[in-house]
């Protein structure tokens, strides 16, 4: 590592040099899928139980389980409980999809457009699919019902607790 950074034109400390190749493997770790989680983009339309959990070896350290028929999000560290919050998903015309996913994006404030809605500011804002997202909804108080149009909602406090907590690539398994 040293001899090649040193043929860049860099000459440095051993310690800046470490720190580099620690930077460099971060980097490569992150990008790397992990064994038995699909990347955020793979869609599974079968709901998972919760022994599956256990037999796919998800060893997330931080994880977000979502429960739609108990309209519920449980945040995990390993499987440790951090935090439980009352949500609303999809309505039955507008459902929240099934599967297993990853956050791939994350924004302070977002608009929101869709067929039938145009929310602009919507707080804590967190991609796992396509257009869903996990995010703080300040437009109604309605959690524990299914009122969204796809979405994950959450009470605006709530939602930066948990946009604070969860990272983008922090998986999402979303199930009925």
């Amino acid at each position: 590592m040293q001899t090649w950074i040193r043929r860049g034109g860099i000459r440095s400390s051993g310690t800046f040099c470490t720190g580099v190749a620690l930077m460099v493997m971060t980097l490569f770790s992150w990008s790397s899928p992990l064994t038995g989680t699909p990347n955020s983009t793979t869609a599974t339309a079968t709901s998972v139980d919760e022994n599956s959990l256990a037999v796919n070896n998800i060893s997330q350290p931080r994880w977000i389980e979502i429960d739609l028929s108990e309209q519920r999000l449980r945040a995990w560290e390993g499987n440790k409980l951090v935090h439980s919050y009352r949500i609303s998903g999809g309505k039955r015309a507008t459902p929240t999809p099934i599967g297993r996913f990853r956050i791939n994006s994350k924004y302070r404030t977002h608009r929101m457009r869709g067929r039938g809605y145009n929310i602009p500011d919507v707080p804590y804002t967190m991609y796992f699919y396509r257009g869903y997202a996990i995010h703080g909804a300040y437009w109604h108080n309605r959690f524990g019902t299914p009122v969204s149009h796809g979405c994950v909602n959450l009470p605006v406090k709530q939602a930066r607790n948990l946009y604070n907590w969860a990272s983008t690539g922090t998986l999402v398994v979303v199930r009925k």
